[in-house]
């Protein structure tokens, strides 16, 4: 019957692209420990933090002499203050093939006017030619394309002697697929991706390059207190060492610690990307049997495992037009969460009308298998 609903449920419904799941068996009570009502520049304020940025450098292999800090605004955060200080110094190579690669373009190019910028852009589910790249420009991209499910490869396109820094968003890349740090000089994500953190808070993770750059360089630009790394010609040592730019939510941070220690017990980083590849797996057995949904990356060696962006092929839907197409996946995404088997699935605003499937490492597998014939019954319930 048309209206029969699968047998199994998702026991965790949580399939949004950020803030993500939480990870398997979170409560509340996790966060008992939380340094409420002291100052995160006490003593054990300090030290919380410093924990936090030690433990996350050790569990994604940050080479030594990187140095990793906690800064304002979750990746968004990071990633402006990245190109405030540094950008300019030499021309940049933009690479952007989906929205939020596209703002950091939007950065470089309108907002900093970095002189002799250059941009190369791809439709969704495609990826620029990385090939472009001058060793002697910045850099600037995201490693995985949150909103159009596309990834690079891996990061053989960035030249070894390079001149220029790379600058790279990592938001939903770090945790779950594997960073080529020797190719990487600033490196930004956030707690609310791939470990299911909390939002407002970002990752910075620079090279001995990149501090060369911020000692070297005085952007002609002014700089806000929360971008300013540099005091006197001199690093704020600080800020790497639990001294952050300005107030950190502590229970926000008390998340975190709890979500790493999770990935620790089960395993590191190798049990993450393990986890990942579980999911991803699962998902695209269904995508492989279906008969109206296709993954919106064309190439399976750029295909996003985290943020899995899906089309619909079905001719019923793509004979709409734009309007109606985005409004035939909000009936379907709504169906789903009026039922209470999947949240936020629907992709992202500025993407092609489609899904989008969270499938990082705090999602379990079973759930993704439970969810698939969900979507099989919503869409034949939805179908325009």
């Amino acid at each position: 019957m048309i209206g029969t609903h699968p047998a199994v449920r998702p026991a965790r419904p949580f399939f949004s692209s950020g803030p993500c799941a939480k990870r398997p068996g979170w409560t509340a009570r996790t966060l008992d420990g939380a340094l409420l009502g002291r100052s995160h520049r006490s003593g054990p304020g300090k030290a919380k933090l410093k924990e936090a940025i030690d433990r996350t450098a050790k569990l994604l292999g940050v080479p030594e002499g990187y140095r990793v800090a906690i800064v304002p605004a979750s990746d968004t955060g990071a990633m402006e203050l990245a190109m405030w200080t540094m950008l300019g110094a030499r021309p940049v190579d933009c690479f952007a093939w989906d929205s939020f690669g596209a703002d950091w373009v939007t950065d470089a190019v309108k907002q900093l006017c970095i002189e002799g910028a250059r941009v190369f852009k791809a439709e969704y589910g495609q990826l620029p030619d990385l090939s472009q790249a001058d060793p002697g420009h910045d850099i600037l991209f995201a490693w995985n394309g949150t909103t159009s499910g596309v990834r690079v490869p891996d990061a053989d396109w960035i030249a070894a002697d390079r001149q220029g820094i790379s600058i790279c968003d990592a938001t939903s890349a770090a945790f779950a697929m594997d960073l080529a740090w020797d190719k990487l000089d600033a490196v930004t994500f956030s707690w609310q991706k791939a470990l299911g953190g909390e939002a407002a808070h970002g990752m910075l993770v620079l090279s001995p390059r990149a501090v060369q750059r911020l000692l070297s360089y005085a952007p002609p630009r002014p700089l806000p207190k929360i971008f300013r790394l540099v005091k006197d010609g001199k690093l704020n040592e600080g800020v790497f060492a639990g001294e952050t730019l300005n107030t950190p939510s502590m229970l926000a941070l008390e998340d975190y610690l709890d979500t790493l220690s999770w990935a620790e017990r089960i395993g590191g980083l190798a049990a993450l990307q393990a986890r990942v590849a579980a999911n991803f797996s699962a998902l695209s057995a269904w995508v492989r049997e279906s008969n109206w949904i296709d993954f919106l990356a064309e190439q399976a060696s750029f295909r996003s495992p985290t943020s899995v962006c899906l089309k619909i092929t079905d001719p019923a839907f793509t004979r709409l037009d734009e309007p109606a197409r985005r409004a035939a996946v909000k009936a379907f995404a709504a169906l789903l969460e009026a039922e209470g088997v999947a949240f936020d699935v629907a992709g992202h605003a500025n993407a092609p009308p489609g899904l989008r499937i969270w499938c990082g490492a705090t999602v379990e597998r079973s759930d993704i298998e439970a969810l698939a014939p969900w979507l099989d019954w919503a869409w034949t319930l939805t179908r325009p």
